[in-house]
């Protein structure tokens, strides 16, 4: 008997990665990876969604496997907008997650939408800068004719998903990032379609399936543009922090920190957040339950930069530092000032520049170690002795493991797969090609498995000093630099 083999993909923002998973085992049989154009300019972040497709193909093609996949299923990166024209062409290269030229448009759509209070109970999630709703905002107002133009909407993973069976469709997992779409009342909110700021017809977005529903059958022009089968399932896909739990097959109330090129803290839950400060979204799982999830746009690439900056290793760090820096250099989202800048403060004539950098991963540590806490005033099924499963690129790190150790005294669990994010859009291939619930397979394969780091004790010194200097982290210009620490005093 031949082993049966799906498909996982994850569409980053950097890469389009294709694995190749036996279907009973688990077990990585063979993978692929193309590399994307990103075009960056200010606080623009944008890629021709040609570029996904293409390197579909070119990752798909790298496994030397097409013929013999069953089944495929797509995780994307979130938020990001793909405007189509009637003949779903686009019209403009995608607006990406980072992209932070709605900050302004995220502000009066919180106005107009009645405030914190009431967008929350709206959509459960107060769109900022770079969100779906947000972006469309901004490009309505800045590129009419485009908007105009738009007969449809489509987030990354929706678009590629469309390209492959022709139907117009999304998950919750990915809906519940837009800003137009409630995962409390699992319905798109036709008071946010409505506003003349949004102006959106429900026409104009996918359907939106539960888990473990079939998106359809892979068409001619895709089979032949991919190589794979005529015919074979397509799952519904998910967005990528969704696909990262599903394939850790993670239980409620355990914290996950994802280090990327952005980072985030999530944790399963089986009640939905209502955070009016702004700090959760309520995001949805790809299993059915709610995701709730905090976001910083600045983790390993801000890191690294300020590593070339200082031209070191990115683990060339000091072994203590009583430096604070605030690594904002993307803008920020947690907290949210979109228009920061990074900041180093507490220098003096004796500061090494390995001092600088240890302080460049505390700040991003302290960020997501301190989200945590605020994760679990609006999750279910708490243990607050569980570890920390640490993943994403960094986790592999040294330097982040101790920094993420010291600063929450917790055990960490680093899984034995970095492809956390394809291995759940695997799962839901696996399940549509078994008629089994994808978590139940992504249990089956028991991919959170890996190596454990006992707790250290909390290094209350580092995280006294940056809450010192955040306290005032308000006291931000126009141009967005941080002034005055001593007006705290």
């Amino acid at each position: 008997m031949h082993n049966r083999l799906v498909a996982g993909v994850d569409c980053s923002t950097q890469s389009t990665k294709v694995m190749v998973v036996d279907v009973d085992k688990g077990e990585i049989k063979s993978s692929g990876r193309v590399e994307h154009d990103v075009f960056r300019s200010g606080s623009a972040s944008e890629t021709d969604p040609e570029n996904w497709w293409n390197a579909l193909a070119g990752a798909l093609s790298q496994t030397g496997c097409c013929e013999q996949i069953e089944a495929i299923s797509i995780a994307a990166q979130q938020l990001g907008i793909v405007t189509l024209d009637r003949a779903h062409r686009p019209l403009r290269r995608a607006i990406l997650w980072d992209d932070t030229r709605s900050a302004n448009m995220a502000e009066q759509l919180l106005d107009a939408l009645g405030g914190p209070v009431n967008v929350t109970e709206l959509i459960g999630t107060q769109p900022l800068a770079g969100f779906s709703v947000c972006s469309w905002a901004w490009l309505r107002s800045a590129e009419p004719k485009i908007a105009e133009n738009t007969a449809f909407i489509r987030l990354p993973h929706d678009y590629l998903t469309e390209r492959l069976t022709g139907n117009g469709i999304t998950d919750r997992g990915d809906a519940s990032g837009t800003g137009w779409w409630s995962s409390r009342k699992n319905k798109y909110v036709q008071e946010v379609l409505d506003h003349p700021l949004v102006g959106l017809k429900p026409s104009m977005l996918p359907k939106v399936l539960q888990p473990n529903e079939i998106a359809g059958k892979l068409n001619t022009n895709a089979a032949d543009w991919t190589g794979l089968r005529v015919g074979i399932p397509v799952a519904c896909g998910t967005g990528d922090n969704a696909a990262a739990a599903l394939g850790l097959a993670v239980k409620p109330g355990i914290p996950v920190i994802s280090l990327g090129t952005s980072g985030t803290a999530y944790m399963l839950s089986l009640k939905a957040p209502a955070d009016i400060s702004g700090q959760v979204f309520a995001h949805a799982s790809a299993s059915g339950e709610h995701l709730p999830l905090t976001c910083t746009l600045n983790a390993t690439l801000a890191v690294d930069n300020i590593a070339e900056i200082l031209s070191l290793d990115r683990d060339s760090v000091s072994d203590q530092t009583r430096v604070v820096v605030m690594p904002f250099l993307s803008g920020e989202r947690l907290p949210n000032y979109p228009d920061a800048r990074g900041s180093v403060v507490g220098i003096d004539h004796t500061t090494t520049p390995g001092e600088i950098l240890l302080a460049a991963y505390e700040g991003v540590a302290f960020s997501l170690v301190q989200s945590i806490g605020v994760l679990h005033a609006h999750s279910s099924g708490i243990d607050s002795d569980a570890p920390i499963i640490l993943v994403g690129g960094g986790a592999k790190g040294k330097v982040w493991q101790k920094t993420i150790s010291r600063l929450s005294g917790r055990e960490l669990v680093i899984p034995k797969s970095d492809e956390l994010v394809a291995y759940g859009a695997a799962a839901q291939a696996a399940g549509i090609l078994n008629n089994e619930a994808a978590v139940d397979v992504a249990t089956r394969w028991n991919v959170s498995d890996g190596q454990r780091l006992a707790a250290s004790a909390v290094d209350t010194e580092a995280i006294e000093r940056n809450q010192y200097i955040r306290k005032g982290a308000h006291e931000l210009n126009s141009r967005g630099y941080f002034i005055n620490p001593q007006s705290r005093v």
